[in-house]
């Protein structure tokens, strides 16, 4: 048996591998049971209030220090003399 046709073995059996993995791996995702999961959305309050993150002054005030903290990193580069 030449080097070259053992390659070609190996490699066709490698494929073989691969290609009843995947069916296997279809199959078990095609035969999932149905557990009718009951999932609660709205999760109340929270400890720093229900939705802060939402609130537009939040952002506001947000983007407002980030762009003082901008402008004091770019100001505080130049000549001290």
């Amino acid at each position: 048996m030449t080097r070259t046709n053992l390659l070609s073995k190996i490699q066709f059996f490698a494929l073989a591998v691969v290609a009843n993995l995947a069916v296997v791996l279809v199959k078990a995702q095609d035969a999932a049971p149905d557990l009718k999961v009951d999932v609660d959305v709205d999760k109340g309050g929270s400890a720093m209030g229900a939705d802060w993150m939402s609130n537009p002054l939040v952002w506001v005030i947000g983007a407002l220090v980030l762009i003082v903290i901008i402008a004091l990193v770019a100001r505080g580069g130049g000549n001290k003399s």
